[in-house]
């Protein structure tokens, strides 16, 4: 075996296989909450999210690809710019009516004192709150019903109680997304790294393209999965469906377009880690997130579509920063698993989603439209 380069630090080591936190979710990141809140009532389907950090904020960064992106704050961000750590990061439903739901979680900041200091008192500070929204206008029976500030406030508070087991499913920001012709909903995954520090992705999937093959039925993202992502929800594996299942899915999509116009849709999402990150780094994991993305969702970042990932670290200030001997492997193995967390959050987001009918259409889960696939699921 040759030795070491002496310019070249020897390779840290591995897991023998990928090994995800203890809740396979973005909360195994130190810091990190999340809270949903939603509408389902007779007219309603939408709802909104907040990743809320610690109380001392997170570096952050966000890249936007979609061609209809509805944000705020994102300017912010930009690593030229003045202020280094966000406060929360809300996902909405209601297209940009939606981003109203932020002025609910910037008051209930403010209210604790939660933000960038800006005069002499403690409670004399602006909360940075930057968001981004998806389009479900209507999904519920009537237009304009949309996120508020009532329900900001709402996913606010719901973080003081929410655990591991209500961070999925068809909730928040994705209680009114669909993903081709099913419906979508909240994902996430989390991921350890070399080291001990700590990745996770949290995804709202509301999608123009499909996360599923038209010409077997099988879920792009799947072959990027770990064994823990298909739990609880296909414990025994996941498997081609059957041809019949799959003709139908297709009768059922063309059926729920119809004479609709085109559709309008956006993937929003958050990663985490508590790896130090400058604000330049923390755009670039947001950026190849965006590669996990594209494995999961077919076509991805259309016109119709606002696709916006943030990036977040939950460093404190001060802490130590990188050893520039073993940085640049140790940020490489933090961007593969981003993305990698992205593409296993949009997969279990659509395994935890539940069917709804609603005066819009039916839209069906995955699990109701190929059942074959999931021979495990009670």
């Amino acid at each position: 075996m040759a030795a070491p380069r002496p310019d070249r630090p020897d390779r840290p080591d591995r897991p023998a296989a990928p090994v995800p936190g203890p809740t396979n979710t973005i909360l195994d990141v130190p810091g990190i909450r999340v809270g949903h809140a939603q509408r389902t009532d007779p007219g309603w389907l939408t709802g909104t999210t907040v990743v809320l950090p610690p109380a001392h904020g997170a570096v952050a960064g966000v890249d936007v690809r979609g061609g209809g992106p509805g944000t705020r704050e994102t300017d912010l961000l930009d690593p030229r710019n003045l202020v280094e750590r966000v406060h929360a990061i809300v996902l909405g439903g209601g297209s940009a009516l939606g981003l109203a739901a932020v002025d609910g979680v910037v008051g209930r900041l403010l209210d604790t004192g939660v933000g960038f200091p800006m005069g002499t008192g403690p409670g004399d500070v602006v909360p940075i709150v930057p968001a981004a929204i998806l389009f479900d206008l209507g999904r519920g029976g009537v237009f304009r019903n949309h996120p508020d500030a009532a329900l900001g406030a709402a996913a606010h508070d719901a973080v003081a109680t929410s655990g591991p087991d209500d961070v999925l499913g068809s909730v928040g920001a994705g209680t009114g997304a669909r993903a081709g012709g099913l419906r979508g909903g909240i994902g996430s995954a989390s991921l350890v790294l070399p080291g001990g520090a700590r990745v996770g992705a949290l995804v709202a999937v509301n999608a123009v393209g499909s996360c599923v093959d038209p010409a077997t039925g099988e879920l792009y993202g799947a072959p990027h999965c770990l064994p823990e992502d298909l739990v609880p929800h296909a414990p025994g594996g996941l498997v081609r469906p059957d041809a019949a299942e799959l003709a139908a899915a297709h009768d059922l999509a063309a059926a729920l377009e119809g004479d609709r116009p085109a559709p309008l849709a956006t993937t929003i999402g958050v990663v985490a880690t508590d790896l130090p990150l400058t604000k330049a780094a923390a755009a670039k994991v947001a950026g190849v997130a965006h590669d996990g993305l594209a494995r999961a969702v077919l076509p991805v970042h259309s016109m119709f579509d606002g696709d916006t990932l943030f990036a977040l670290s939950t460093a404190p200030p001060g802490a130590a920063g990188p050893d520039p001997a073993t940085y640049p492997l140790q940020f490489h193995a933090l961007l593969e698993a981003a993305a990698g967390c992205v593409t296993r959050a949009v997969v279990r987001a659509m395994l935890a989603a539940e069917g709804v009918t609603t005066p819009w259409g039916t839209l069906r889960s995955y699990a109701e439209a190929f059942p074959s696939a999931l021979p495990g699921r009670s």
